[in-house]
């Protein structure tokens, strides 16, 4: 894909909380045709990028999510999602030692570095935040659980931790039951490779 042009005439944050910004721009894109739009206004959720993995108990023959509180989700339902273990990317880390660190800390399971497997690097909701998610996949057996898990106290966190056999997570799969994005894409991505 080539590059095409933008112009910014200006960009503004408008709301600064936590981790999270919220900028607004005004600019004109290059069309497909050629030319270029009327200039827009638009919003951006900037967010810290973040890590996900696929964690595969092969000794139990299973997968292990977490399940916690999801406040965006409460209104409509149904505040609690069970998810692929997770977490932010610290400023100054990069995407492995960041997937090693939230594996532990999410799951109890400690894994080296190069055992992790990069899938995939995705947005997760382009139309209106810049927050990208790297995916990865490792293989780890019952051995390698160290610690309970279920999060940080310190961050607030309240997770727990889900030993779910293939077949079911399949099954969930299948019955729409699983509600986050990069959970989809990383159970999508794991049930292709097993044909």
């Amino acid at each position: 894909m080539s590059a095409r042009k933008v112009d910014l005439f200006r960009r503004t944050n408008i709301l600064t909380r936590l981790f999270f910004t919220v900028e607004e721009a005004r600019l004109r894109h290059e069309k497909f045709d050629g030319g270029m739009t009327k200039p827009m206004t638009r919003l951006c959720l900037h967010r810290r990028h973040g890590v996900a993995v696929i964690l595969h108990e092969t000794d139990s023959n299973s997968l292990i999510f977490t399940e916690q509180f999801r406040y965006p989700t409460y209104e409509n339902g149904p505040g609690w999602l069970i998810e692929l273990p997770a977490g932010i990317i610290d400023p100054g880390d990069d995407p492995l030692e960041t997937v090693c660190r939230e594996t532990e800390e999410e799951t109890g399971y400690q894994v080296e570095a190069s055992r992790f497997r990069h899938i995939y690097t995705f947005y997760l909701s382009p139309g209106g935040s810049s927050e990208r998610i790297y995916l990865y996949y490792v293989t780890v057996t019952t051995q390698d659980k160290k610690a309970e898990g279920g999060g940080l106290e310190e961050e607030d966190e309240n997770v727990r931790v889900l030993k779910m056999p293939i077949d079911e997570a399949r099954a969930k799969l299948d019955a729409g039951e699983f509600m986050d994005s990069k959970t989809l894409v990383g159970l999508q991505w794991f049930f292709a490779q097993q044909k």
